[in-house]
């Protein structure tokens, strides 16, 4: 079984005592990091583990091993999509 960290680049982030309405920084938000034989299986674990996740307005996640050569581990997945319809098969 392999670690994986999920994140999305949904939302915004504001500074501390901001009094703009616009959003100060673009970033990346941890989602969370499962386990699992492999990236769609550590996916799957995730929501399982989180189903509050599929509450939420985030749709477009994606994944990285967590591994020293993570880089070749990048995988995009859809909440909405990719779980939703997968598991009602």
């Amino acid at each position: 079984m392999e670690n994986y960290i999920f994140l999305t680049d949904e939302g915004y982030t504001y500074q501390p005592n901001s009094e703009c309405d616009v959003p100060d920084i673009e970033n990346l938000q941890v989602i969370g990091i499962a386990y699992g034989e492999n990236k769609k299986q550590a996916f799957y674990n995730l929501i399982n583990e989180s189903k509050y996740l599929l509450e939420t307005s985030f749709d477009k996640i994606f994944c990285y091993k967590l591994t020293r050569n993570y880089k070749d581990s990048y995988c995009e997945f859809s909440m909405k999509h990719d779980y939703i319809v997968e598991k009602n098969k």
